[in-house]
């Protein structure tokens, strides 16, 4: 029995097309996702990602492979003919782009690899927020807001060139109406720490152009998940609920795909006064940076102590890894 499908972990729905569903299932370990499984990923301590080591698919990652043994995560992704990790952009997912399934809506419909590596990560200083806008596609989704001082595990996705071009664009960062921007935090303002023990120099994360909703007190409104949100939400306004209905169902049917009504129920969050700074604003930049993970160096000296070196023979299997024998 194949375990490590999307389906048999429970991870398959994807907030697109079940907008009530939002933010989706997260996985509860780190995982490399590929063709439609999520392979366990297993941290090596004192070793930057490439060296984690993962789970082979059934059939390996290679042709003619007779050891389904775990490999290290850079032999696994030049195996599949994938970017290397070094080559990665990481970001981090406070949202839908932490559901396997959505990333693979995302990816395939329109015809780009998958594969992506999925890093549960210790990260300071961020909290999940509601943003001020509701999309089209049928839901009000999260939004980072700053928590100094407190921290939580999240996803961090290593995407490559042509996959970060696709979350941009989905989070309409092209658009110069679209909702969020990506920005570049740096690990020295919110530590992010890998089971590893690595503590990353910096990573992506999206912030949102109009704000966050607060909740009552001026302080951004934590996400509790789509139906609870919707329900709070029309509760407290009458206007809400004018346009989009009294439950969570009309509030996502209404909504999905009316770019006019989304406008409507975005400008009256502002208008009733609902939204607040998200406190990211200040990480903005003129043209979002493409600063790669191998030049995003650990805050950390990995790994520690010392080495003695020597002639490595021309035998030596390095299995894609680079390394020192």
């Amino acid at each position: 029995m194949d375990d490590r499908t999307l389906e048999a972990l429970g991870l398959a729905e994807a907030p697109r097309e079940h907008p009530l569903s939002y933010p989706g299932n997260w996985p509860t370990e780190s995982g490399l996702l590929h063709r439609g499984r999520l392979l366990r990923l297993r941290a090596v301590p004192h070793r930057r990602l490439a060296k984690w080591m993962v789970e082979q698919p059934p059939g390996g990652f290679l042709a003619g492979t007779t050891s389904h043994s775990p490999v290290p995560l850079n032999y696994a992704l030049m195996s599949a003919n994938q970017t290397l990790i070094g080559g990665r952009y990481p970001v981090v997912s406070v949202g839908s782009n932490a559901c396997p399934a959505q990333l693979l809506h995302k990816m395939e419909g329109l015809g780009v690899s998958s594969t992506i590596p999925m890093v549960k990560a210790h990260v300071s200083g961020i909290g999940i927020g509601v943003s001020a806008y509701v999309s089209t596609l049928g839901y009000v989704s999260s939004s980072p807001f700053h928590t100094p001082g407190q921290g939580r595990d999240l996803f961090i996705t290593w995407l490559d060139a042509a996959q970060l071009e696709i979350v941009d664009a989905s989070e309409g960062i092209s658009d110069r109406d679209g909702e969020y921007d990506r920005v570049l935090i740096p690990g020295a303002d919110f530590p992010m720490e890998l089971d590893s023990g690595e503590l990353l120099g910096g990573a992506y994360l999206y912030v949102h152009r109009y704000g966050v909703i607060q909740d009552g007190s001026g302080a951004p409104r934590p996400h509790p998940g789509e139906r609870q949100l919707l329900t709070d939400l029309l509760s407290e306004s009458r206007q809400l609920r004018e346009w989009f209905g009294g439950t969570p169902e009309e509030f996502s049917s209404r909504a999905r795909g009316n770019e006019q009504l989304c406008e409507k129920g975005t400008r009256l969050f502002a208008d009733e006064g609902r939204v607040t700074d998200s406190g990211l604003r200040h990480y903005v930049t003129a043209e979002p940076a493409r600063t790669v993970y191998d030049d995003l160096h650990p805050l950390n000296s990995l790994p520690p102590g010392s080495f003695h070196t020597g002639r490595t023979p021309d035998s030596f299997d390095q299995r894609g890894a680079g390394v020192v024998r």
